[in-house]
């Protein structure tokens, strides 16, 4: 009873102790309403004031994660919709659609091989994108940009304007696909996922 007591008193007291003053940033903070991906009809959606005293680095590392999370995600809403169709790959046939595949590779010998090597495959090429700007000397020209100076598939060859076009839609679907696998994940846990896919 007497330590509830003492942090009653110290919590009381420190109601009365004067506030901190806050600091005050000698860097510029980052107008984020012209960037891309401040599209109609949200604008700068940052409603949690995470970009107020940004940088131009703080907001290209928040970029690249979004830019990364709307890959995976489009991949996962892509395989989640293949594997629910019943498309298998061989020998895979007895692996459940959705969500139960989890359970299946946690309960087999399979599974508990097929997991460390997923999980090495992610880590070994998210370091090989990430570094390899300072491996082969080529700077990525925007953030999430992993052509390393190998991959072109014509990019190149666009226009301004069109690079930032293609770049906005892969955004906005990465934005879908990141809501889009949240709302399978959900469905299957409530179990009506067979009504609202055929």
């Amino acid at each position: 009873m007497k330590p509830v007591i003492l942090a009653s008193l110290v919590a009381s007291a420190a109601a009365f102790a004067p506030a901190q003053v806050g600091r005050t940033s000698t860097s510029v903070a980052l107008d984020i309403s012209g960037q891309l991906g401040a599209q109609v009809p949200l604008g700068a959606f940052d409603p949690l004031g995470i970009m107020e005293d940004a940088t131009q680095d703080k907001f290209d590392t928040f970029r690249e994660c979004e830019i990364v999370h709307g890959r995976v995600a489009m991949l996962a809403v892509t395989g989640y919709l293949t594997t629910y169709a019943g498309v298998r790959f061989p020998g895979a046939g007895d692996v459940p659609a959705g969500f139960g595949a989890i359970k299946w590779m946690m309960s087999t010998e399979d599974g508990h091989t097929i997991i460390p090597q997923f999980v090495a495959t992610i880590l070994i090429a998210t370091m090989i994108n990430r570094d390899a700007s300072e491996i082969t000397g080529v700077k990525p020209a925007f953030p999430g940009d992993y052509r390393n100076g190998k991959l072109d598939f014509g990019w190149d060859k666009l226009s301004d304007e069109t690079k930032m076009k293609k770049r906005a839609i892969e955004l906005n679907n990465g934005r879908a696909a990141q809501m889009g696998i949240l709302g399978l994940m959900t469905h299957e846990a409530m179990g009506n996922i067979s009504d609202i896919l055929p």
